[in-house]
């Protein structure tokens, strides 16, 4: 079953329909909206309907995401419909045969400026970009350019970011001068999500990432990152025992370096006791070997069974590998392990102790970049203790509390 929107996008191109002079689609919105799944069945169906023996693009931000977040629900789907589909993994090609008709479809990453060159040169009837909104401005226009065949038609979906970004600027806001049908998308247009799912989804976000991908808004980062964050969430030492003792790092030399001792009780990750150095306000610096012996200092004899650093501190890894510790480099995707952190800490999965000063510190004044250029950035200042307790949040808690399917949501769809 679909919802009416949902029916809007795999009929818009169809002869009878009202939006048939339309040149493209932008389907925009919550996250879990029921976007992608229309978008890439409305696609295939006008592709195999219209032509035969022409080339078209899949596009996403990596293929690996083209083929997890699209392909891997669509196909069966297209298959029971009776879609012949035949993937060449290796060539990244999808030939698909319906009746008479037989197309090539070619998949494409767009992660970065160098990607343009990658789909220059093919001549298509139309494409597919999923996530267009975490994609580059060039690889997009160049996708575009590539869509000559007379009749070809372009399909975009995504998640909301700032105002400010290229997409929104150019596209969504120009839809009407560019014959774009611009269908935005709320969770309530997902039939198959449950009340229980949808307050389990709006529970997930907040502030600027709740507006974005629960209500569907184009909305500015600002203010507080972690704008919920109050005494409410500072806990006292738990009673009884805590195990799979870890320590995260976020490593400075003139900068300040921070540590957490993090253990667990009951599937609750507990932050029991911190390391704060400030160089710039000591007026010394530390040595790696100094710092190592803080954070031996910090263990406090409990077996550790990993420490979780900035895995750009190659030298202070190094130290500590020589020492005998478990490293483990951590997982530094910012805004997906923001969004991460927040969820951990709203479910109370996450918790942080009342001798954790420099971390509660932080927590209120940790704040949003003012950017014009449409890119979620944090300030680079009272930072140090937040990186390490994202660090620990999706390199450990999203592994160990069941949360690492959303972490790779969140690295990927910018949310879902």
């Amino acid at each position: 079953m679909f919802s009416p929107k949902q029916r809007q996008v795999l009929t818009w191109w169809r002869p009878n329909s009202p939006h048939w002079d339309r040149q493209a689609i932008i389907c925009d919105g919550a996250v879990r909206s029921g976007k992608t799944l229309c978008t890439g069945l409305s696609f295939f169906c006008w592709a195999m309907r219209s032509f035969h023996r022409r080339n078209f693009a899949l596009c996403g931000k990596t293929i690996v995401s083209v083929r997890r977040n699209l392909l891997d629900e669509l196909l069966p789907l297209l298959q029971s419909m009776g879609f012949q589909c035949d993937q060449k993994v290796s060539r990244n090609i999808l030939k698909v045969r319906l009746g008479n008709h037989a197309n090539t479809f070619y998949l494409f990453g767009g992660k970065d400026e160098g990607s343009a060159a990658l789909i220059q040169g093919i001549t298509l009837a139309g494409a597919l970009l999923d996530e267009v909104a975490l994609m580059p401005r060039s690889f997009v226009e160049q996708a575009v350019a590539r869509c000559s065949v007379t009749g070809s038609r372009l399909w975009f979906s995504c998640n909301p970011e700032s105002p400010a970004h290229w997409f929104y600027r150019e596209w969504i806001l120009k839809a009407e001068e560019k014959k774009v049908l611009r269908l935005q998308f709320t969770m309530a247009d997902n039939p198959g999500l449950s009340p229980e799912v949808l307050r389990r989804y709006q529970d997930m976000f907040q502030g600027t990432f709740y507006r974005r991908f629960v209500l569907g808004e184009w909305v500015a980062a600002e203010g507080r990152v972690y704008d919920f964050f109050d005494e409410s969430y500072v806990a006292p030492l738990p009673q009884g025992e805590l195990t799979d003792w870890h320590i995260s790092c976020d490593y400075g030399t003139l900068n300040p370096t921070s540590m957490g001792l993090w253990g667990r009780q009951g599937g609750v990750w507990y932050r029991v006791a911190e390391f704060y150095y400030d160089a710039r306000q000591q007026r010394r610096q530390k040595t790696d070997e100094e710092y190592a012996d803080a954070l031996a200092a910090l263990a406090g004899g409990r077996e550790i069974q990993g420490v979780v650093v900035d895995p750009s501190a190659a030298s202070f890894l190094e130290t500590l590998r020589r020492r005998g510790w478990r490293v483990r480099k951590a997982h530094n995707e910012v805004l997906a392990g923001i969004r991460l952190t927040a969820r951990l800490l709203k479910s109370r999965r996450l918790v942080i102790c009342q001798g954790c000063a420099d971390a509660i510190r932080e927590f209120s004044l940790y704040r949003w970049e003012e950017q014009g250029d449409g890119q979620d950035r944090v300030r680079k200042e009272h930072d140090h203790a937040m990186d390490e307790i994202r660090y620990f949040a999706a390199t450990v808690a999203a592994r160990d509390t069941g949360s690492g399917e959303f972490f790779a949501l969140g690295v990927e769809r910018g949310a879902f």
